[in-house]
């Protein structure tokens, strides 16, 4: 059973989350392995907890 973890930055909505998780699904899909096989598991972390550019990137323009 495959299991995808997404680490992204804290602030979208429930409906971009799982928008995200269906066109993972999708994308394994594809390479034939049933939805129901797959594991999604979505880390949100605060912008102060994410280093860029050796900034915190709640300091960058990102």
């Amino acid at each position: 059973m495959p299991v995808v973890q997404v680490e992204m930055w804290t602030g979208r909505t429930d409906g971009e989350k799982e928008k995200l998780m269906k066109g993972i699904s999708k994308a394994f899909e594809e390479i034939g392995v049933k939805p129901e096989r797959l594991t999604i598991i979505i880390h949100e972390n605060p912008k102060s907890n994410w280093g860029t550019g050796g900034q915190p990137a709640s300091k960058t323009s990102h």
